[in-house]
């Protein structure tokens, strides 16, 4: 098993890990990559920040009766974020 990712295949698999369970042997090599690249840790976490933000950010729309949308518009809306992440 090749241990040494570059940092192109490791920006992908950090991309692929936010939706997808990764394979251990893709696990095995991210970690390595990460512990040896500030950069790409960054990224990771960059990406993990920003996933986070719009999972709240949907929460909190969800559930914000203040906005003056349709319950409709609220579902298509959703369901294309919904769409987008998969």
């Amino acid at each position: 098993m090749k241990l040494m990712l570059t940092c192109k295949q490791a920006s992908q698999i950090i991309s692929q890990s936010l939706d997808n369970p990764l394979s251990r042997s893709d696990r095995i090599k991210l970690k390595f990559h990460l512990f040896i690249c500030n950069a790409c840790t960054r990224f990771n976490q960059q990406l993990h920040l920003i996933k986070t933000a719009v999972q709240r950010m949907k929460l909190e729309t969800e559930n914000d009766t203040t906005i003056q949308l349709t319950v409709e518009a609220k579902a298509r809306i959703n369901q294309a974020i919904e769409s987008k992440q998969h």
